[in-house]
């Protein structure tokens, strides 16, 4: 397996442009694909109950988040782009393995927890839009699995204009509303002075700072900045991190500004009319329609739409780069989205069925204090491997900035420690709650401390340099065993143009004296349904075809030649030939159709491979 983080499109952005402007541009990207993930649902959710509950009182968190999140971006950027290596990788290298087991379930929480607001945020706007139950929009939001795939075809670039295109719709659609509101900007700067009015604003201030700085997005950019293709000498690095800081700090105002708008339209409609409750998606929805007329609800359902859509890729790439960066275990990539999506879609639809769609804003509430939770494990890590000047050499950050960068760090984990000590004081003082129940807690919550102090200390008292990053652990072979040579050639032949490529490499493997076997599958309906008792018209042109080739290898000069039909699915029937006739080597034809065709045609030559146990040469 490569090393390089997600292969398919690693270093494919050329950025030796001779034209300064677009060698800057080349750079900008990644980071409007990370901003999106500031944009999902589940910050709505925050902002919506932020800015009813409390006012203007919270923007200061949000800004609070938005440097916390430009200053960690940064340091994932500079991470992937100096060492080559992604987050999960780096904590592959550095981490002992029972360690690396454990973070890997913590970011596969994070993503799912992601995921979740994602389903729920689309589902929303698709029952806001058209009145659609909420369990059917559940189920609807499964379909986008496949765009990824789709943009992915087009290349990183053309999947970053599509995500720039709906950040901008989404942008759009609040600069309109912040238009229709007429928020006072006095009370709005009011808002930047720190204040945490009451243990439920701190529930909140924690929602919104989980729902900004999100773990997943710190695996991300590191694998994102290795897409630009960049010379490995000082200054080329340098300029490399520098453009990189700024792609972050546009993409994350960017994504500020639609924050702030939200939580400035809620405080400017909601909490100025005395309705502090409005702490859902449904609810702001309708209350948008009675404030500010017609077009506001509809821009805030679009927006929503647009947000879930754009969020759903930087998941399933996120998920990819936990996956191959901690397991070293690349999958399908439509598995893999399938995966993460079924793990979303359940619990919401579990939780809507038992209790009801007034329950989703608090799922996409806590999905986001869930997100806050796992921050903590993703971010100690990366400190210290931007830290160590071993590595990073002249790129290691400065004293300066990991000193700010370890207070951020004591920022996140002390709000999350004081979340968790209250919510499980309230649990203990809980009469109905069983003794078991509380135990149980307890011993998770020491646990967690207990894993946080080691990933804290381990890069500290063993030594990095022990460790090495090893993609491939078998040694180089120390000689070549010899194989017999091949006593039984198959040639799978379809009929086609093919067959010509397929018999000119014949005389490469095969000499005059070789056994030779011809196959082809039958695909009609009677062999799929009879089998080898079939005999209709096209069965007897098969045959038929079969001699024709067999009187061509006989002028050729081969003299031992069989020929087999097969009946029904050739990734079936093939491999089974192949047994009957003790194949040694099989010849194939390399089918010309691709995509979608796949889909219509089959796959033979990919089920193929997993199903016979011999070479196949495919021409």
């Amino acid at each position: 397996m490569s090393k390089k983080s997600l292969q398919e499109v690693h270093e494919s952005v050329n950025t030796d442009n001779p034209k300064k402007w677009r060698r800057v541009f080349a750079f900008f990207g990644p980071a409007y694909l990370v901003a999106v993930g500031y944009l999902d649902p589940g910050n709505w959710a925050t902002d919506i109950a932020g800015g009813s509950k409390f006012g203007y009182a919270l923007i200061w968190v949000l800004l609070m988040s938005n440097l916390m999140a430009l200053l960690l971006q940064s340091l994932s950027a500079r991470l992937g782009i100096v060492r080559g290596l992604d987050l999960a990788q780096t904590n592959r290298e550095y981490y002992p393995k029972w360690m690396n087991y454990i973070l890997y379930g913590f970011a596969e929480i994070a993503i799912a927890a992601t995921d979740l607001a994602e389903v729920l945020g689309m589902a929303i706007g698709l029952q806001l839009l058209f009145g659609m139950d909420l369990i059917w929009g559940v189920w609807i939001a499964a379909l986008d699995t496949l765009l990824l795939l789709v943009l992915q075809r087009f290349g990183i670039k053309k999947m970053e204009a599509f995500i720039i295109a709906l950040v901008g719709i989404i942008g759009g659609c609040f600069l309109v509303e912040m238009f229709l509101a007429k928020p006072d900007l006095i009370e709005v700067s009011k808002g930047f002075k720190p204040t945490i009015p009451s243990n439920e604003a701190l529930y909140i201030a924690i929602g919104i700072i989980g729902a900004t700085v999100m773990p997943h997005n710190l695996y991300l950019h590191s694998a994102l900045v290795q897409t630009r293709k960049i010379k490995r000498d000082f200054l080329s690095i340098k300029k490399a991190i520098k453009y990189n800081f700024f792609d972050s700090l546009i993409a994350l105002n960017m994504a500020f500004f639609v924050n702030a708008a939200i939580l400035i339209l809620a405080a400017s409609t909601f909490h100025k009319a005395g309705l502090h409750e409005i702490t859902g998606l449904h609810d702001a929805y309708k209350m948008l329609s009675h404030l500010l007329g017609s077009l506001a609800p509809f821009l805030f359902a679009i927006a929503l739409i647009a947000a879930g859509q754009s969020s759903t890729i930087t998941g399933t790439l996120a998920g990819q780069i936990v996956m191959e960066g901690y397991l070293h275990f690349r999958m399908n990539p439509i598995l893999r989205r399938l995966i993460t999506r079924i793990t979303a879609i359940v619990p919401a639809v579990i939780v809507i069925s038992l209790l009801g769609d007034d329950s989703v804003d608090e799922l996409l509430i806590f999905s986001q204090v869930l997100l806050s939770m796992q921050l903590g494990f993703a971010v100690i890590p990366l400190i210290h491997f931007v830290s160590d000047r071993e590595k990073m050499g002249e790129f290691a950050i400065k004293l300066p900035v990991k000193i700010l960068s370890w207070i951020v760090c004591s920022v996140i984990v002390i709000l999350n420690i004081k979340l968790i000590y209250d919510e499980e004081l309230a649990v203990f003082n809980n009469p109905a709650i069983t003794m078991g129940v509380k135990i149980l807690l307890g011993v998770i919550s020491l646990g967690l401390l207990f894993f946080l102090a080691g990933i804290i200390l381990y890069p500290r008292i063993i030594k990095t340099k022990k460790l090495n990053f090893n993609i491939h652990n078998l040694p180089v072979q120390k000689d070549i065993k010899k194989t017999r040579p091949f006593k039984t050639i198959g040639i799978a032949l379809d009929f086609s143009d093919g067959d010509q490529r397929v018999l000119n490499y014949l005389h490469l493997i095969a000499n005059k004296d070789s056994a030779i076997v011809l196959f082809h599958v039958t695909e009609s309906a009677s062999a799929k349904y009879y089998g080898n008792l079939a005999n209709d018209y096209e069965v007897k042109f098969d045959k038929q075809k079969l001699d024709d080739y067999k009187k061509l290898l006989h002028k050729e000069g081969y003299i031992h030649i069989e020929t087999q039909l097969g009946f029904g699915n050739p990734s079936v029937s093939i491999p089974k030939l192949i047994r009957e006739n003790e194949v040694d080597i099989l010849l194939m034809a390399k089918h010309g159709h691709k995509g979608l065709a796949d889909l219509l045609f089959g796959v033979t030559a990919n089920k193929l491979r997993h199903e016979a146990n011999i070479p196949i040469l495919m021409v």
